[in-house]
């Protein structure tokens, strides 16, 4: 496994990825995970698979949080999933509607977060203008993995980025 400093980033978004959209029982959950606590607030957040963290952390990445949670992602959702702190990107106040057509508001900050540093960006708003910025302008290897808002991260997903992040990370 390489250094933490030498990983790639996986920038994770929750609305999608993490909390599906699609009807609950349809979901398969991790062997014998039972539902998070829903606890106060978002009535979604027993949507979160437990087991969903684990995965996360065996893969050969530095997860970071890419959503409009931001910091609530740290204090909500990474211990119903069983992940630690992680970085938090900071969204810029101005220039969402900035560059062309179809390109998410996400995008660019995420390819300057990266820094040439190659990055997974795993989301369920993915596009092709998306694909096309991030192969014009990021130096790096990057992967952007579009999810299944209607199921959220599911075992394709993480055999997806797993052979990825093979092919990428230096042994």
């Amino acid at each position: 496994m390489t250094s933490p400093a030498e990983r790639p980033l996986l920038f994770l978004d929750v609305d999608g990825p993490l909390i599906p959209f699609g009807p609950p029982s349809g979901r398969p959950r991790a062997a014998a995970a039972a539902p998070a606590p829903a606890g106060p607030g978002n009535p979604l957040l027993t949507r979160l698979d437990p087991g969903t963290g684990a995965r996360l952390l065996a893969l050969d990445c530095r997860p970071v949080w890419a959503t409009t949670w931001l910091e609530e992602a740290n204090e909500v959702v990474a211990p119903r999933i069983g992940l630690p702190r992680l970085p938090v990107v900071r969204w810029p106040d101005t220039g969402a509607e900035e560059g062309p057509r179809g390109l998410h508001w996400k995008t660019r900050p995420l390819v300057e977060w990266a820094g040439g540093r190659p990055f997974i960006w795993v989301d369920d708003e993915i596009g092709a203008m998306d694909r096309l910025w991030v192969a014009a302008g990021h130096p790096g290897p990057s992967l952007l993995h579009r999810v299944d808002p209607a199921k959220g991260l599911e075992d394709a997903d993480f055999h997806a980025l797993a052979r990825w992040l093979d092919a990428v990370v230096p042994e």
